[in-house]
């Protein structure tokens, strides 16, 4: 029995193999993406990592207060990257840990993130320079205030026995009036 392409039957066929296709890309479009996804996460997990240097007690507590003085770049809230959970500040500690394994002192590894991401990094920056006036102005504007408030004062305590050797009452032509009418010399 041969079949034409003008046939019901080949026609039938040829659909059935058009739905069977688009089926089967369906579900190629939806396994193929997740299974990208299953493969990254597990290369991600399976990757190499290298663990955060040991260090003796010590130097942990010495790597933590350093961790305290470093701003993490990227967190607004001016938070210290022993404090901070982003990726950056999670590498920052491991190279301040890998810095003190290495025998660098602290003004160093501060040296080192300071030429690397600026003064800001540093959560006390140091008071030479242009930061002298950061760490002097509020100091200059107490004692301006200070001296502004002592030289108001001053002016206030001279003016108060000004005003004590004039008369006790003030002057009120109405009552200058009826006093010369009255003939009476007032109090």
């Amino acid at each position: 029995m041969t079949f034409s392409r003008d046939s019901g039957l080949w026609g039938t066929v040829e659909r059935s193999n058009r739905l069977t296709v688009k089926r089967s890309s369906r579900k190629t479009g939806v396994f193929l993406p997740a299974a990208l996804c299953l493969l990254l996460f597990f290369a991600q997990a399976a990757a190499p990592t290298t663990p955060p240097a040991t260090l003796a007690p010590a130097q942990e507590q010495r790597a933590v207060a350093i961790q305290r003085n470093l701003r993490c770049p990227l967190c607004d809230t001016g938070e210290s990257i022993a404090e901070s959970r982003s990726d950056i500040s999670i590498k920052m500690r491991s190279s301040v840990r890998e810095q003190i394994v290495d025998g660098r002192s602290d003004s160093e590894i501060y040296t080192f993130f300071s030429q690397r991401y600026g003064n800001f990094v540093l959560l006390d920056p140091p008071k030479t320079g242009r930061n002298l006036l950061l760490w002097g102005a509020p100091l200059l504007a107490l004692a301006g205030g200070g001296a502004a408030l002592w030289a108001f004062l001053r002016r206030k305590g001279t003016a108060a026995p000004a005003n004590a050797v004039q008369d006790a009452e003030p002057y009120d032509s109405y009552l200058d009036q009826v006093r010369r009418d009255t003939g009476g010399g007032g109090p």
